[in-house]
């Protein structure tokens, strides 16, 4: 089935053998950071926001309320990146330089991957080239 978009018309989800084209992806976030204004200007909570608290709370391993890199390179495992990413994604979101990653932080940098735009020296963070 096609779903008809705004912006034009889609598959549903991801082709399995071509995945998803540069294009399809740019669009998707285009789209998405609009809807986030969208929701901004309503007054209305953010995605980004829950989606951030949401993985915040499963990074923080033991609960004290801050991710360590440790905590961080776990996360990095289940995923299947070299857990050396963790220390690039870590020296970044870490904006304090408390040596924890707090709450807003990890918000801030999840807000910056979608509202912001396309500077290559986060490409570290975002994708880890392995």
């Amino acid at each position: 089935a096609v779903v008809s978009t705004q912006s034009g018309h889609y598959g549903r989800g991801v082709d399995p053998v071509n995945g998803l084209t540069r294009e399809n992806w740019v669009e998707s976030n285009r789209v998405f950071a609009e809807a986030e204004r969208e929701r901004e200007r309503r007054g209305e909570e953010s995605l980004i926001a829950m989606l951030s608290n949401a993985y915040y709370d499963v990074l923080d391993d033991d609960g004290d309320g801050t991710v360590s890199v440790d905590e961080l390179k776990t996360m990095m495992k289940a995923f299947d990146v070299p857990q050396e990413a963790a220390y690039t994604f870590f020296e970044k979101a870490d904006t304090d330089k408390s040596g924890a990653l707090e709450r807003p932080e990890l918000v801030h940098l999840f807000r910056k991957f979608w509202m912001e735009p396309y500077d290559p020296q986060w490409d570290g963070v975002y994708a880890y080239k392995y």
